[in-house]
C-alpha cells in the first residue's frame, strides 16, 4: 500500500511540476525549480503523515493542505 502511494505521488509530482511551470509562464530557475523541489519536500512530509498516523482521511486532508500552502510560498514571476 505504501509502495503504491509513494508511487503515484512521485508520479503526479513528475507529471504536474513541468505543466504548472509552463503554465504560470515562470522563468527556468525563479519557479520551474522552486515547483520541483516543493514537490519532493510535499511528497516526503505526505509520506511521512501516512506512514505515521495510519488515517486516510488524514493523509488525503494534508496532501490537500500542504500542497496548496507549498504553491503560495512560490516565489513570484
Amino acid at each position: 500500500m505504501i509502495k503504491r502511494i509513494l508511487g503515484t505521488f512521485s508520479g503526479l509530482a513528475l507529471a504536474m511540476t513541468p505543466s504548472l511551470a509552463l503554465a504560470e509562464g515562470a522563468t527556468a530557475y525563479s519557479r520551474g525549480n522552486a515547483v520541483g523541489y516543493f514537490a519532493a519536500i510535499a511528497a516526503i512530509l505526505i509520506f511521512g503523515i501516512h506512514d505515521t498516523f495510519h488515517k486516510k482521511w488524514l493523509t488525503w486532508g494534508s496532501a490537500v493542505v500542504i500542497s496548496v500552502t507549498l504553491y503560495l510560498m512560490l516565489p513570484k514571476q
